[in-house]
């Protein structure tokens, strides 16, 4: 079956993290195994009850700032990212959410590799979202790519409600209190070590 052999992509990009990270028997690392394993639509919108995401924290070369957005109806300060619309290559759905979200050109955007390897995940993250309009609340099951751009390419959001901002990575949590946030910036902090 196409969806399921495409589903092997998403599946390494799992295990790649629990091996580089050490997180094989984390509660979150295995719930999210068990939700990719339970139905071939899980990188679909249209599963209702939760679906695969895509996520880049962008940092500058340096790792001294990161691209943090003002999301307008979640009225926090996050990530960009989005919706896989079907796509189990989760690094490129975080690369083309990052892309749409700040206007940045594709080719800004730099994978950082983690381990010496290519497509590590640098964190994953599964959080509710409330309802809204037709949908009722549901589950995102968020893998997040580290990404490099730099700062200095002009910025153009997404939509006019919508703000975006270099921030001092040492800054975050003036802007946040999202743990998943704050978590990723305490990645940077270790990586940097």
């Amino acid at each position: 079956m196409k969806i399921q052999s495409n589903l092997n992509l998403l599946k390494s990009d799992l295990q790649r993290y629990a091996d580089y990270w050490d997180q094989s028997q984390h509660p979150d690392v295995m719930r999210y195994r068990e939700f990719v394993e339970s139905t071939d639509m899980c990188c679909f919108r249209s599963h209702l009850a939760g679906h695969c995401t895509g996520s880049a924290f962008v940092v500058d070369p340096s790792w001294q700032k990161v691209l943090l957005l003002y999301h307008p109806f979640l009225q926090r300060w996050l990530q960009p990212g989005g919706h896989a619309d079907g796509d189990p290559d989760l690094l490129a759905v975080a690369t083309r959410e990052a892309h749409e979200e700040t206007g940045l050109p594709l080719e800004a955007f730099n994978p950082v590799e983690l381990g010496g390897r290519k497509r590590v995940p640098f964190d994953l993250d599964i959080h509710p979202i409330p309802a809204r309009k037709k949908e009722p609340e549901h589950f995102h099951y968020d893998l997040r790519f580290l990404l490099t751009a730099d700062p200095d390419l002009k910025l153009q959001p997404e939509s006019s409600e919508m703000k975006l901002a270099w921030l001092p990575l040492e800054r975050v949590a003036d802007y946040t209190d999202e743990e998943s946030v704050l978590r990723m910036v305490r990645k940077i902090g270790v990586l940097k070590k």
